[in-house]
């Protein structure tokens, strides 16, 4: 492993169901980190804001937004990972995907879609975690409303090691009359999974009328906050240590009495 390991957080407003609109404004904030970091975080949907209307707004894996996600990872050597609506095989999904520089890209489908919002009315859910890995660092991918299923999240043992993932990344558009739940299930997340937490929000207001405050944050596997920025727009880079980690992790071995469990989607 790598011994560090450096994030990008853009916690942005979203032109509703604009997709023109907000991959420009995406591009020129993304421009400004050239040679700043590692990996850039984007909120889910980035593109349209959380759409219920997927038969308008989602592109294939091979349209225009993966094209674009495509072509700025190579021109600035980042990875970028954000969620957008996809179709596939006549399903739609909110999908993660992870875009790597060389053009390769792994994604994770939305395993809990939000029915409160009849997000289960428009979208598959997913059947499977995804772990992305750089440097030796393990990338949990999960998206928003995942965030209150702390099963979906847990550390599986492996033969080997006792953690399964070193990061939880969450990209959402969490409202703001409920980020008293999201700051906190966050920083629970951490505690339980020993692990560093991400979580990406949106601001602004959406075309639902729903206002969104951020509340964006970085989270260390002892539950310390270590960044956090609400009610305006930010970006923040930060770096990530092993040491520190592998400290805690040394010294309260937790996850070494873990109940043991299938998971089963």
């Amino acid at each position: 492993m790598k011994d560090t390991l450096t994030f990008s957080l853009i916690q942005t407003d979203l032109a509703w169901e604009n997709p023109t609109s907000n991959l420009a404004m995406l591009e020129t904030k993304m421009n400004g980190l050239v040679g700043k970091t590692e990996v850039v975080v984007l909120p889910e949907m980035f593109s349209t804001g959380f759409t219920m209307q997927p038969h308008l707004y989602a592109q294939t894996m091979d349209g225009d937004t993966v094209k674009w996600m495509q072509a700025l990872s190579k021109k600035l050597k980042i990875i970028i990972a954000g969620s957008l609506s996809i179709k596939e095989n006549g399903q739609y999904y909110n999908r993660l995907i992870w875009m790597l520089p060389n053009g390769q890209l792994g994604y994770y489908n939305k395993r809990h879609l939000f029915a409160y919002a009849n997000e289960h009315q428009h979208y598959t859910p997913g059947n499977s975690r995804s772990i992305a890995q750089i440097n030796g660092w393990k990338i949990n991918l999960q998206i928003c409303y995942d965030l209150r299923f702390p099963v979906w999240a847990r550390q599986q043992p492996t033969a080997n090691e006792a953690a399964e993932y070193d990061v939880l990344l969450y990209v959402a558009n969490w409202p703001d009359k409920r980020s008293h739940a999201w700051s906190h299930l966050l920083t629970a997340r951490a505690i339980e999974n020993q692990c560093y937490v991400i979580g990406v929000n949106r601001v602004g207001t959406d075309g639902h009328q729903l206002y969104h405050s951020g509340n964006s944050c970085v989270i260390d596997a002892m539950g310390e906050t270590l960044y956090q920025c609400a009610h305006s727009e930010d970006i923040t880079t930060i770096t990530l240590h092993k040491a520190h980690l592998q400290q805690v992790r040394a010294n309260m071995p937790f996850l070494n009495d873990a109940d043991s469990f299938l998971l089963i989607p």
